[in-house]
């Protein structure tokens, strides 16, 4: 489904994934903020769990967190990842109060559910596990 999503808003497969994974990344990077402010608007609808990687292309621990990322969004199937280049989308890095990079938003159906803020792989696996799952009382 990211294939497609990607495909119909322009995001597009990150290209930079690191040599060691046989995979593609299946991370969607938006240059757009017309195409995000819609694929935004269309996740509000689904339970799912969206990872926003907020980043910089000169930002070192960002350029670090790369290949951890395309090897969670392998990973976590269920989760969708999502890449926004603080410098290309100011507009979205400023409607979530991004003020250091790399900082990481997982929302679900628009709100926002947790933060990691800088190169934290440990951390952020661990709350990418805690939201990805159901409650086991919900219905």
């Amino acid at each position: 489904m990211g294939a497609v999503l990607s495909g119909l808003f322009g995001g597009g497969a990150a290209t930079d994934s690191f040599e060691s994974s046989s995979e593609p990344s299946s991370v969607i990077a938006f240059h757009s903020s017309n195409r995000w402010q819609l694929h935004f608007n269309d996740s509000k609808k689904i339970p799912k769990l969206m990872v926003v990687d907020f980043s910089a292309s000169w930002c070192g621990p960002c350029k670090l967190m790369e290949p951890v990322i395309n090897a969670m969004s392998s990973k976590f199937t269920d989760v969708e990842f999502i890449k926004i280049d603080v410098d290309e989308l100011s507009d979205a890095a400023q409607e979530f109060g991004v003020q250091a990079m790399p900082t990481f938003v997982l929302l679900k159906q628009g709100k926002e559910v947790d933060r990691v803020v800088g190169a934290k792989k440990d951390e952020l696996e661990k709350k990418v596990e805690k939201h990805r799952v159901k409650p086991k009382f919900a219905a």
